[in-house]
């Protein structure tokens, strides 16, 4: 997300960063290029206007001219501006409400309302303890139903039994019943979509709306749309009234310029964004580091909350311990490319890392194979409990039938066992540092798995 704009604005900054000294003609002009680059994101351009005269005043000024580092200055006033249109704080889902806590899905057709209540269901299952109720009151598709049964199976939630001729209020009645009788802490109801805001679409939604009385009313749009997602979520707040915005596909959106638009022109949060197929593909939107990631400076929290979420803590502690032994052995490795996989791969990781930005834009114009990953763990697979413990034991013959038993070469075998290696070495210098020893040469670690790189 945002690679087109980060990318733009990393080219603006390197210049200023670079200088000593900064003329007002200087932070003009790299106003001006921020200006076509927000421009060219699709950023609405009364939001651009805006923008940039809110950061003027600050970037020419006393503050900027007399900084030790002004290049560094005006980045930090570009971020706080970013961080202003964004949406400023973060603001969660509200489920301050009675239970049963109604929130109501509304949006277009195509926008993957049906897979966001799947992926809201399973968030406040799993992070927030919360018991749920999946009811579709799409009535023009059974295959949205069908659909919204599916993923509740799939997530471990409740569904709401589907009955045949039922009217969308009639379904939203049923389901709060049905959530109080089943003591239910949240419902989430999804509405139908059309391919186009239409009277119909509205006049249903707005009578959902009055009956279930939901906390939340959500837009569910989806990001590719560009300046189109914000022209619909002015419509459905002037004829519905939403309380937020989810934006969907945010991965596959490089310019960015709906969730930049969205909080200045319509005043309502982006509470959620799904950048993925897969039901943990949703996170909470939070403005300051949007745009750390649009600025480059990388997502060191989210980093740190998406490791915590998918390795163990016991896990983490094994680690810790076989380090300060200095026996981390090749199950131990395997167990450390899964964790990689968990984490969405190099490339995920790379955008989170401060400063990374560029060598991720590298590796992937490098046509980056994270498929490598599934190979090193069937050449892991193919050795005996023995080999996997001592790596020495590994002589030509014993490689040759490692190789043939997991589908590669032994060039494969032997690029794998000289990233071990060098991961087992650096363990050592980190366990040492837990007994007195001097902190590790951080050089010494393996290069960003350079054996992932395609051959020429």
């Amino acid at each position: 997300m945002f690679e087109s704009l980060t990318d733009r604005l990393s080219g603006i900054f390197d210049k200023l960063t670079g200088r000593g000294a900064l003329s007002e003609d200087d932070v003009n002009a790299a106003l001006r290029e921020v200006r076509i680059a927000l421009l060219e994101a699709d950023v609405a351009l009364p939001v651009v206007k805006d923008f940039i005269a809110s950061i003027k005043d600050r970037a020419v000024g006393h503050e900027v001219m007399k900084s030790v580092t002004p290049g560094q200055q005006v980045i930090k006033i570009v971020h706080d501006g970013l961080q202003e249109m964004l949406g400023g704080e973060s603001e969660t889902l509200n489920l301050a409400a009675a239970a049963p806590v109604p929130i109501l899905l509304v949006g277009l057709q195509g926008s993957g309302k049906t897979t966001t209540a799947g992926k809201i269901a399973k968030r406040l299952k799993e992070k927030q303890k919360k018991s749920v109720l999946l009811a579709s009151l799409d009535t023009n598709r059974p295959a949205a139903m069908e659909q919204l049964q599916i993923l509740a199976e799939q997530v471990g939630v409740n569904f709401l039994p589907i009955v045949d001729g039922q009217m969308p209020v009639d379904i939203a009645k049923r389901a709060l019943q049905a959530a109080k009788l089943q003591s239910i802490d949240v419902v989430i109801l999804d509405t139908a979509g059309r391919l186009h805001i239409d009277q119909t679409l509205m006049t249903e939604a707005a009578a959902v709306k009055k009956i279930a009385n939901p906390v939340e009313t959500l837009l569910v749009v989806d990001a590719l749309t560009g300046q189109d997602a914000v022209n619909i979520a002015t419509e459905f707040d002037g004829k519905i009234g939403i309380t937020g915005v989810i934006l969907t596909r945010l991965d596959g959106d490089g310019r960015g310029g709906a969730a930049l638009s969205m909080r200045a022109i319509t005043g309502k949060p982006i509470k959620l964004i799904g950048h993925g197929e897969k039901l943990d593909a949703l996170d909470e939107f939070h403005p300051n580091r949007m745009a750390d990631r649009i600025l480059g400076m990388g997502d060191v929290v989210s980093l740190v909350e998406k490791v915590a979420e998918t390795i163990k803590e016991e896990d983490a502690e094994k680690m810790a311990r076989k380090m300060a032994k200095g026996t981390f052995d090749l199950d131990d490795l395997k167990s450390q490319l899964q964790q990689m996989k968990k984490l969405g791969g190099m490339k995920s990781i790379m955008k989170m890392m401060p400063g990374m930005g560029k060598i991720g834009k590298q590796l992937a114009n490098a046509d980056l194979d994270e498929k490598i990953f599934l190979r090193q763990e069937a050449i892991i697979d193919s050795m005996t409990p023995k080999e996997r413990k001592n790596v020495r034991l590994l002589n030509a013959s014993r490689k040759k039938r490692i190789a043939a038993g997991s589908g590669t070469t032994v060039q494969d075998v032997n690029k794998l066992i000289k990233m071990f290696m060098q991961m087992s070495k650096m363990m050592k210098r980190m366990g040492k540092m837990g007994q007195g020893g001097q902190m590790p040469d951080m050089s010494q670690l393996p290069p960003g798995y350079e054996n992932m790189l395609p051959k020429k």
